[in-house]
């Protein structure tokens, strides 16, 4: 049964959902309980909200004492925030855009949001390639995007999210939602998947030039590995950095990807933005 993540739920009814912002408010109380305890398992020093609208997820961090930054972009949520923790000396309020807002630094973070729908992916791509330490994350995605982060070799849902994500992060799908867990009920189903570190997962410099070579080699699904690289690297380079030319990008695995990369980033380096 869906119920209000909070004992009072004119709290929610206050903030009025905003779709230029990709606002869908979670109100399913299993859900919140499953995100939030995820989260504060984690033993990271500092909690990182990404997204609170309201409040729901925020309150039952915040029961765990340690200190919490919560990012929004919508000034109507940020006030409401405000008010609803004035007194609560470890919640630090940050508005703007968490795609790009400067976060404080220091850390371990132990971070989790509801993300906006309309911003989860270059969010997520952030967290994987600017240095945010962070040791777990749990986030909302919609359904078709978590399927792309877990998807396997050879079907429609893998690709370069697929690949950098799976090569820097053990992924976990904690729960899958429907529309009607949020207000407004959104047309699409959600999901909540973990992220923990690899130990052995790529460098940062290695992860940005992964996205160069991913970018270019999905380009066009249906072409070979040769095809979109026509212009930039012959077919005799890619086949000696492990990519045979005439593969489709969907066929090869996360790690001959990372291996294939740091081959190019070697032999090839002006393929690489500077």
């Amino acid at each position: 049964m869906v119920r209000w993540g909070v004992p009072d739920p004119s709290l929610i009814a206050r903030l009025r959902p905003k779709k230029a912002f990709g606002q869908n408010f979670l109100v399913n109380d299993g859900a919140i309980r499953t995100i939030v305890g995820a989260a504060l398992a984690c033993p990271a020093v500092r909690l990182l909200e990404i997204g609170p609208g309201p409040g729901v997820l925020t309150e039952r961090l915040l029961a765990d004492g340690r200190p919490l930054w919560a990012v929004d972009l919508d000034p109507e949520a940020c006030e409401l925030l405000r008010e609803r923790f004035a007194g609560t000396a470890h919640f630090h309020l940050l508005q703007g855009d968490a795609v790009r807002i400067p976060l404080p630094e220091g850390g371990p973070w132990s971070v989790v949001g509801n993300l906006p729908y309309n911003a989860a992916t270059p969010i997520l791509a952030r967290l994987l390639t600017e240095g945010i330490p962070w040791d777990r994350m749990v986030l909302m995605f919609q359904l078709e995007v978590a399927q792309k982060l877990m998807g396997e070799p050879g079907t429609k849902a893998y690709g370069p999210l697929s690949v950098v994500a799976q090569l820097c992060c053990r992924l976990t799908r904690l729960v899958k939602l429907g529309p009607g867990s949020f207000r407004p009920a959104p047309k699409v189903d959600s999901a909540v998947v973990q992220f923990d570190p690899r130990q052995d997962a790529p460098t940062l410099a290695e992860r940005r030039a992964l996205l160069t070579v991913l970018h270019r080699s999905f380009a066009h699904r249906r072409k070979t590995l040769a095809n979109n690289w026509q212009g930039a690297l012959p077919a005799e380079a890619l086949a000696a950095a492990g990519l045979a030319p005439a593969l489709r990008a969907e066929v090869i695995a996360p790690a001959a990807w990372l291996s294939a990369t740091r081959t190019l980033l070697i032999q090839h380096p002006e393929v690489f933005p500077s």
